[in-house]
């Protein structure tokens, strides 16, 4: 699965069901969930906030990244990386990368976006990422956790992969009207408050440049600081 395709409702299927409340035993994305982002790989980065050709919007990214990942070298877990536009960011700001996809096609993108770099990408399960007992300064997951079957626990699973005093980016929304998808705010807010010593959240509704055009549904980042643990 992707970390950004779902910023854009419009590609899921036609026949997808409506938004289900966070809690939800189903995902509302398809079973054969590598094969559809397979078939996406090769023009996912079509869209202005998922390729980030557009230097306005690329510098959007950056700067919002610079704002949530730490100031020195982290090693940073990028789940659903998609074609690995947003690990490469983070890996220009100095940082080091593991990204991880449903999609081989995604990660062979994203393997050659980030050639030569810190950076390593795996196939595998956002839900259940197959990292052993490595540890990680950051989790970032972008429009990712909207789409997996039962959220608070996949937020305790990934709130176990950080480090002592680690953080969780969590960039989420809620798109469309008629059957709307994805997380509200204040839903998330409510699921990660138990794990974290401090969070808040970050609209992005109203910045532009983020999705290369005007937006009117939620938009958010949430970034949650974990406790740091004591021996």
């Amino acid at each position: 699965m992707s970390t950004h395709a779902p910023a854009e409702p419009s590609r899921q299927t036609v026949d997808e069901p409506p938004n289900q409340p966070a809690d939800q035993a189903k995902s509302p994305l398809p079973v054969d969930g590598a094969a559809y982002w397979d078939a996406a790989a090769e023009t996912f980065d079509d869209e202005p906030d998922h390729g980030l050709g557009d230097p306005a919007t690329r510098a959007a990214w950056a700067a919002r990244l610079r704002g949530w990942l730490p100031s020195g070298p982290a090693d940073i877990l990028d789940l659903g990386c998609g074609t690995g536009s947003l690990a490469l960011l983070a890996a220009e700001q100095g940082h080091r990368l593991t990204g991880l996809d449903r999609s081989p096609r995604m990660i062979a993108r994203a393997r050659a976006k980030l050639a030569g770099r810190d950076a390593t990408f795996l196939v595998g399960d956002a839900a259940e990422p197959p990292v052993g007992e490595r540890r990680f300064d950051v989790v970032l997951v972008r429009h990712v956790l909207w789409a997996l079957p039962d959220p608070p626990a996949v937020l305790r699973r990934w709130a176990g992969l950080l480090a002592a005093g680690g953080r969780l980016v969590l960039v989420e929304g809620r798109w469309g009207e008629a059957d709307p998808i994805g997380i509200p705010a204040a839903e998330l807010t409510a699921l990660v408050r138990p794990l974290a010593a401090r969070m808040y959240v970050e609209e992005l509704s109203r910045d532009r440049a983020l999705w290369g055009k005007e937006v009117s549904d939620e938009r958010y980042a949430l970034i949650a600081d974990l406790p740091v643990r004591r021996p």
